[in-house]
């Protein structure tokens, strides 16, 4: 990096070791979001004629109002034509795609980056399994968030790395827990995952809130994991903030993609960004475990990393604001729509990213029994799929990705108001 800021209180690494990849056989069991929607999709009723309805994954690629900017398209074409891109890339990815990353995710830093400091990724969730698996050591524990991506627990699973749940407080704006977090952490805890804006809630943090984690990680002696695949997907009040902006507090290691932003989950590209100004992390030993799981996973296409220099470097503004302008509008539907279904509540306005939780009133409803039972019966008799809440870690809540074509989110939400009308338990008079 360059220049990078001095910290004005020393960061210490907790970890009583240093790290070393490590893989394990799995320990428990994790369902993970497309297991549930395939267990979801088994119940759905072949005759009713109605389209089906699916608000249950973040891939809004399939609607119309959400297609790539035609540039990245051609990017890719000239990637392809030029035969510069057919060989087998560099482990951590070819350099000028590993430039360009940088360039992009400086322009909200304080410092810069260099293509020293990316690892280019099949999508966001490789980088969580490189990430994951280089933190696993015998006896360590990561801080995650609830409700959270199901990814995270479903790698720690796999590599044995034991999982401390902290809360997001819904009625603070799913707000980390702060006191919670610190009495979770031992001298075992090896970092905290800090999903902004947030997946599943909607949440984006500010930047307040998010010096605050900052701080109490450098207090605790754990790094952070900044998930920000969504970054810059944000439609409220609130402006997008990097957790690198507190690098010089707290090293962190932060994911992103062009999955999201761009509306191309297919192309599989993502990174791992280094926000670590002061050189922390590599007394840690967790760069080293990086570069050497790097080196043994398989890489995202060569053509799609030839084309990221012009997709990141070109893309206009009038593409993004067209999107963020749709998801708005999406989230707004949501958001009154649901006011019009007694047994279901939004504690959020959803103010980032793509999905919302809602939390089901159990008390008002007829012969259902938890957040699963209340999925599987509607998708029998709504043909409308939602995710349980159970999924990403909050029994009796329900999360609802809107960003689909607007029509479509009305008619699904109207049908999950009919459902829950004919479910309503009968007043007795």
């Amino acid at each position: 990096m360059e220049n990078g800021a001095q910290q004005t209180q020393p960061w210490v690494f907790r970890g009583t070791q240093k790290f070393s990849a490590n893989q394990s056989n799995v320990s428990e069991q994790t369902i993970t979001i497309r297991e549930a929607q395939e267990e979801l999709m088994k119940n759905l009723n072949q005759n009713d004629e109605r389209p089906f309805i699916h608000l249950a994954h973040g891939d809004p690629s399939a609607y119309p109002c959400f297609r790539t900017t035609p540039l990245a398209e051609d990017a890719i074409v000239d990637a392809v034509r030029s035969a510069q891109f057919n060989g087998y890339p560099p482990a951590a990815g070819i350099l000028p795609a590993r430039r360009a990353i940088a360039e992009y995710v400086s322009r909200d830093l304080p410092y810069k980056l260099s293509e020293d400091d990316v690892y280019v990724t099949v999508g966001g969730n490789q980088a969580i399994e490189i990430i994951i698996t280089a933190l696993a050591r015998h006896g360590a524990n990561i801080l995650l968030p609830r409700p959270g991506y199901p990814l995270y627990e479903a790698h720690a699973a796999f590599s044995q790395l034991e999982v401390r749940h902290f809360d997001l407080i819904p009625e603070k704006g799913w707000e980390v827990d702060l006191d919670a977090v610190e009495a979770l952490a031992d001298e075992n805890t090896v970092a905290i995952v800090i999903i902004n804006p947030g997946n599943p809630c909607g949440n984006v943090f500010s930047y307040q809130h998010l010096k605050k984690i900052a701080e109490m990680a450098q207090k605790l002696g754990i790094f952070v994991i900044a998930d920000e695949v969504y970054s810059h997907l944000v439609f409220g009040n609130k402006l997008f903030v990097p957790m690198g902006e507190f690098g010089s507090i707290v090293p962190a290691l932060t994911i992103g993609s062009i999955s999201k932003r761009w509306i191309v989950p297919g192309w599989r590209l993502g990174w791992i960004a280094t926000n670590d100004p002061c050189g922390l992390l590599k007394k840690t030993g967790i760069l080293e475990s990086i570069r050497n799981y790097v080196n043994l996973s398989s890489d995202p296409a060569t053509f799609i990393q030839g084309a990221i220099p012009k997709i990141l470097e070109n893309t206009k503004e009038d593409f993004f604001s067209h999107i963020l302008h749709t998801i708005k509008e999406d989230a707004d539907i949501c958001h009154s729509k649901i006011k019009e279904i007694p047994c279901i509540a939004c504690p959020n306005k959803p103010e980032g990213a793509m999905s919302v939780m809602v939390k089901l009133n159990l008390s008002l409803l007829e012969g259902i029994n938890d957040d699963m039972d209340f999925c599987v019966k509607l998708v029998k008799e709504e043909s409308v799929i939602v995710l349980p809440g159970t999924t990403v870690g909050m029994k009796n809540w329900v999360r609802l990705s809107f960003a689909i074509e607007p029509v479509n989110l009305a008619e699904g939400l109207d049908r999950i108001k009919s459902f829950c009308e004919r479910h309503a338990k009968k007043l007795l008079h």
